[in-house]
């Protein structure tokens, strides 16, 4: 039994090294949820982004293209606009949560690539 030793010590150590890496590698699931970010967008966000328009800035509308076109096209693009905001944008980290944020940003992307 003293010659497999080594490659039990081998295995378990394989084992321990792939589950410590995908602990702390993982991503960890969103608590996003589009059908809650569509009411959030509708209290906060629909009175100047109405069916994804931009009632201050006409050019830079939350429709598919505009949103490549600024490099607001991806999730995180979209969280950090809707937390810090920009410009005219006001900010929401002090009236939304983290999780709020991103269901909103999610509703946003799934609209854009519906086409409003």
């Amino acid at each position: 039994m003293k010659r497999f030793r080594p490659m039990r010590t081998l295995v378990t150590t394989a084992i321990l090294l792939i589950t410590f890496i995908s602990l702390f590698t993982a991503r960890p699931a969103l608590a996003a949820d589009s059908a809650v970010g569509a009411k959030i967008f509708s209290a906060n966000c629909a009175a100047c982004h109405m069916k994804g328009g931009n009632a201050v800035n006409p050019a830079k509308t939350l429709k598919k293209e505009a949103l490549a076109q600024y490099s607001k096209d991806t999730l995180d693009a979209i969280v950090a606009q809707v937390t810090n905001g920009k410009a005219a944008m006001p900010a929401f980290k002090s009236k939304l949560n983290a999780d709020q944020i991103e269901s909103v940003a999610m509703y946003v992307l799934e609209k854009a690539e519906q086409g409003w």
